[in-house]
Order: C-alpha cells, then sequence, then structure tokens
C-alpha cells in the first residue's frame, strides 16, 4: 500500500530529502516557545523509550550518567590537565 501523504511541516528530520530541507527549516518554529516545545518533545520521546517501559533496564539512566561523566570530563579537561603529576627529567 502506497504511503500516505504527510505534510513537509510534520515530518521527522530523517524523513526529509535534501531537497526539501530548505523548506522543511522554514516550516519549523524558531521562536523560544517553539525551541522548548521541540525540546520536550525529544525528552519525552527519550523517556518513553528508554526510562518509562514495563521491563526497563539500567539502560536509559545509565546512557544519561555516562553523557554526563563525558560532558563534565570534556568542560573540566584544561583544570584537569595542569593538575597532572609530572615527571622532570
Amino acid at each position: 500500500m502506497a504511503d500516505k501523504l504527510v505534510p513537509l511541516a510534520e515530518k521527522r528530520l530523517l524523513d526529509v530529502k535534501i531537497g526539501q530541507l530548505p523548506n522543511w527549516l522554514a516550516t519549523c518554529n524558531f521562536t523560544p516557545n517553539g525551541v522548548l516545545a521541540g525540546v520536550r518533545r525529544g525528552y519525552d520521546r527519550y523517556y518513553n523509550k528508554y526510562v518509562n517501559v514495563k521491563r526497563g533496564g539500567i539502560g536509559g539512566i545509565a546512557m544519561v550518567l555516562v553523557g554526563y561523566v563525558a560532558l563534565s570530563y570534556v568542560w573540566q579537561y584544561d583544570h584537569i590537565k595542569h593538575d597532572r603529576w609530572r615527571k622532570y627529567h
């Protein structure tokens, strides 16, 4: 059966062709409320996929913790780099 025609504004980024990208970006809402709604939708999608499941494991929470540790290390790398013990010849 053929796919239903979906308006360009309702398509996800992965479903948009390269030639349609400028038109798709023009339909996006870049106001502060629109950006906040997009972040909220992304958080809800992540939460429902990895955390709020019947037989969930520790996978979703572990991904968040690993991401936090990696991001903290990147932010503090310059400070950590200068605190290393150095051997002088």
